[in-house]
């Protein structure tokens, strides 16, 4: 799982920032899954190493331009030279009319299936490997944060030791490899589990933009390996944060601390932290790590990569 970071800028583009945008690429599955689509995104993809034929969902969590103004050159885009398979939407009540609207104006005919998913609180997506769930967030405006969580794997299995136990390979393999119990041929009964390594805890991201500090982005990002939170104010600038319900520093701080998240990555900052000014974002950083010390600053196509819960933990004991 990697994340990169297209757009960091909030309200509008700055020379060194687009506005909102991230790409979580899945590369065992060759797809791309995008986060808001802010004008110019397709530009950051280009320049970015994702391919747009890769692109599958598209989740948007709020209706303002900053997070949708790209979408639709986008999405024309994949029809003319991207040769995506077709796109899912999701996103809330609204999208669907925009979408039709602007295509209908511009004369935009999509050759690929496009499906509008109208979302609500809940699981809205679900397969073999992830869970996809949405929360309501608290904006000027219906707005929404997402939660990707993969599934639990069973752990690597030991196929020494069942050699060692005479089990004859073949299709018994692929279930003692998923932790079943099976009957072999000749009565022996074989608990799976016994077989494999401990259980690989999937990876867990949550998405949570734009909101002021809520009970329904905590919860989304609860045991979070990576939480992408919004940072547009710095905490003296509080007053506009609640003005604008938009977040601080520290309430994104404080969210990764409430929720448990083991990473704190800050996005969607205000123009108005450029170098030179009174505060900058080097400020905003320091905010956020005097109550979150595992907090990192994000800036336009800064790719992270999620590692697995035992890849860090063998980090930490230095194997």
């Amino acid at each position: 799982m990697q994340i990169t970071f297209l757009g960091t800028s909030s309200g509008v583009p700055t020379r060194s920032r687009n506005v909102s945008s991230v790409a979580l690429r899945l590369p065992q599955r060759a797809e791309l899954w995008l986060f808001d689509c802010g004008e110019g995104t397709q530009h950051q993809i280009i320049r970015s190493e994702l391919k747009i034929s890769q692109l599958s969902r598209i989740f948007i969590t709020h209706m303002h331009g900053d997070h949708i103004f790209g979408l639709m050159g986008l999405l024309a885009t994949c029809g003319l030279a991207g040769n995506v398979e077709r796109i899912d939407i999701y996103g809330p009540p609204g999208l669907n009319d925009y979408i039709q609207a602007a295509s209908r104006y511009s004369y935009t005919h999509f050759s690929y299936p496009i499906k509008v998913h109208a979302i609500r609180p809940g699981i809205i997506y679900e397969d073999d490997d992830f869970t996809v769930s949405c929360g309501n967030l608290h904006h000027r405006i219906t707005a929404f944060g997402y939660r990707v969580a993969e599934k639990d794997r069973s752990g690597r299995f030991d196929i020494e030791k069942a050699k060692a136990l005479q089990i004859p390979p073949g299709r018994v393999y692929g279930q003692l490899k998923r932790g079943e119990t099976v009957t072999l041929a000749d009565g022996r009964v074989i608990d799976g589990t016994q077989l494999c390594g401990p259980t690989e805890i999937g990876r867990k991201i949550a998405y949570c933009t734009d909101t002021i500090y809520c009970d329904g982005a905590v919860e989304l990002a609860h045991d979070a390996d990576v939480l992408i939170h919004e940072a547009t104010f710095a905490h003296q600038d509080a007053d506009m944060a609640f003005q604008r319900l938009h977040s601080t520093t520290t309430m994104a701080a404080q969210t990764a601390l409430a929720a448990g998240a083991h990473r704190l990555i800050m996005s969607h900052f205000s123009p108005r932290y450029a170098p030179g000014n009174t505060l900058e974002l080097k400020d905003l950083l320091q905010e956020a790590r005097a109550i979150f010390p595992r907090t990192d600053m994000a800036y336009d196509f800064m790719i992270h990569e999620v590692p697995r819960r035992r890849e860090v933990e063998l980090t930490k004991v230095g194997v």
